[in-house]
């Protein structure tokens, strides 16, 4: 089954893209993170091994017990809000975070790769649609931290990453995905000489394939593959 889903979501991605790119607009290769967070190792594996190359995690401590046991050779993508407390372990693990959302978390992941002699590459998560009751730098400020994240030798500023409200109707995201794109374009266009603005992640299991149809290429599927969360 989690074979069967993960090529079904491989297909709608091809999908969307060719539907990108017949409106004339310009693509490129967009990478399937599969979302693990509360499936266990053996699911991981059957996804792994069906051809899943990056895997996200939300929380740290989870993701460090897979990490130990996993034995599989994937890459590693935080996607979920990284506390303070958290970030050695972090840095230590991933090869992308995701969920960078402050100045300070920031400094803060810089510091713990230079211990290690990592540059640890994130993505900037932005708080577009303003929601109290999620994390992001809201768009005024972004240009701050963009350069701030420029500056630290530490860390590899390769992007952005946006996580839309959850509509009842999914069209309504198009809009806020479209707006994210453009962000990101003129993001590309700064002055960032230390960055590589390679990827924009948007899309989970509900609104990827209008992610995709919108710019995205990393898209963040977790449900659509591994069926309901265990608890």
């Amino acid at each position: 089954m989690i074979e069967e889903n993960y090529r079904r979501v491989l297909a709608n991605i091809a999908a969307a893209t060719e539907r990108r790119k017949d409106r004339g607009d310009e693509t490129g290769p967009v990478t399937l993170v599969a979302v693990t967070k509360n499936h266990d190792v053996s699911a991981m594996r059957e996804c792994i091994d069906a051809g899943a190359a990056v895997v996200g995690e939300n929380r740290v401590q989870e993701a460090k017990g897979k990490y130990e046991t996993l034995e599989r050779s994937v890459t590693w993508h935080l996607i979920g809000h990284l506390q303070t407390n958290k970030v050695n372990q972090a840095v230590a693990m991933f090869d992308l975070i995701h969920s960078i959302d402050s100045e300070h978390l920031l400094t803060a992941v810089d510091t713990a790769a230079r211990k290690i002699g990592k540059v640890q590459d994130i993505l900037i998560q932005v708080n577009l649609a303003r929601e109290p009751q999620k994390y992001g730098v809201a768009d005024e400020e972004l240009e701050a931290v963009l350069k701030k994240a420029d500056e630290l030798p530490n860390v590899h500023l390769r992007g952005l990453m946006l996580i839309a409200p959850n509509y009842e109707d999914v069209e309504e995201t198009r809009p806020l995905f479209r707006q994210m794109r453009e962000l990101y374009l003129r993001v590309q266009a700064m002055s960032l000489p230390a960055s590589d603005i390679e990827y924009l992640s948007m899309g989970m299991t509900n609104d990827y394939a209008i992610a995709v149809e919108e710019g995205a290429n990393l898209v963040r599927v977790g449900t659509g593959i591994f069926g309901p969360r265990q608890y």
